[in-house]
């Protein structure tokens, strides 16, 4: 039997995952690899979040839920978007989805008709383009170059944005660490307005920020009228299996979203939504906890980088990860990492993985503990160092 082209071609540029893939295979063989790959936390979900989820499976609350969300919860997203952003949100703002990627493809479905241009920001989540793919949408990467600090070029965008109806951006990044500034987001509102085009904002990052503060592009002049936010509780809150984020956006938006989500995904289970709002009802202690750990990992791994002369990382501003330059090796993102794990066992992402712009890059994950992560960046800086001297010998 055929299987549809919109799923056929729905990764057609690769995945570039295969370092990952091996590392994986290695460890199911036994074999002890430092896996510096995705961005999943080393601890699991806070065991009081996993005693209400518990409790309310438990209550009953295991069949249909509503399909936009519960009320109560889409009240506290609600509210929790409110106060973050200072843009004032309601429940009819507010579809919950399981998960961010689910809030992602949502947004496309919305902005983009089958043929339109999605407009992405290169280096990307690796998820963006087959996401834009599965909505009809030919998938447009506009490069953020190394040599800007991986920001986003407003110019550079409104080249590409003819036929376009949508631009995804996702600050904090992944995989750069980069925040992007309020001049460059202030632009892209300004393009996207001007041009009339959705600007869809993942932030699923938003409460892992290092240096400055988290800027939602809808709290910017112009925005809220063709702007998505996508949030999620996997990062904020050690949450990433129980599938549960949001959309925010005008009310017409969410009502023409919860027509999508009646005829694909009928709702999140309402026992993961009542742990969600208990784990939000908690406050900021519960998030500065979970952020905790990678906050001082950033500071580590950037005092053992600084020190080495061959390697230099992007400014690691927010998020799980440091972008790594190791073009000096001579060797490409895939060329490092793939030696780095077949002589020392340690697994990082390929830029490549991650777009054209980050080529010649790596991106580490900090997410072991503090000691094994300061091992696996001595050896990984001393190997890119060792490599300089056999290429100038």
């Amino acid at each position: 039997m055929r299987i549809s082209d919109r799923l056929a071609t729905l990764v057609s540029d690769g995945d570039g995952w295969g370092v990952f893939y091996k590392a994986r295979a290695l460890v199911a063989e036994g074999v002890a690899v430092t896996e510096l790959t995705i961005g999943e936390h080393d601890i699991p979900t806070h065991p009081r979040i996993l005693e209400e989820m518990h409790r309310a499976a438990r209550g009953g609350h295991t069949g249909y839920a509503a399909v936009p969300g519960t009320d109560a919860l889409r009240d506290k997203v609600a509210a929790h978007v409110t106060e973050r952003s200072g843009v004032p949100t309601g429940r009819g703002n507010v579809l919950i989805t399981p998960g961010g990627q689910s809030g992602l493809f949502a947004a496309h479905m919305l902005a983009c008709a089958p043929g339109d241009r999605g407009l992405f920001i290169d280096p990307y989540y690796a998820t963006y383009p087959g996401t834009i793919r599965a909505a009809g949408a030919l998938p447009v990467p506009v490069a953020a170059r190394a040599e800007d600090g991986f920001q986003p070029d407003p110019a550079r965008i409104a080249a590409s944005a003819a036929g376009a109806t949508s631009l995804l951006i996702n600050t904090p990044n992944n995989p750069t660490g980069i925040l992007y500034d309020r001049d460059r987001l202030q632009g892209l509102v300004d393009l996207t307005r001007t041009r009339g085009l959705w600007l869809i904002s993942d932030e699923v990052y938003d409460t892992m920020v290092w240096d400055g503060r988290h800027l939602s592009p809808r709290a910017l002049p112009g925005a809220r009228d063709h702007t998505l936010v996508v949030g999620s509780m996997s990062k904020s809150h050690a949450m990433t299996g129980s599938r549960i984020g949001w959309v925010i956006g005008p009310e017409p938006a969410i009502s023409a979203l919860i027509d999508l989500a009646t005829h694909t995904t009928y709702g999140v289970p309402g026992y993961i939504q009542d742990a969600a709002l208990f784990a939000l009802d908690e406050g900021a202690w519960l998030e500065e906890e979970i952020a905790a750990p990678f906050r001082r990992r950033r500071d580590l791994a950037a005092g053992i980088v600084a020190g080495c002369p061959v390697v230099q990382s992007a400014p690691a501003q927010g998020a799980m990860y440091l972008m790594l330059d190791i073009r000096r090796t001579g060797l490409s993102g895939l060329g490092f990492a793939e030696a780095l794990l077949d002589r020392h066992r340690i697994a990082v992402m390929p830029g490549e993985s991650f777009g054209r712009a980050a080529a010649g890059h790596v991106r580490v994950a900090l997410t072991v503990e503090d000691a094994a992560l300061a091992r696996a960046l001595d050896v990984l800086l001393r190997f890119a160092e060792d490599l300089c001297r056999e290429a100038a010998e």
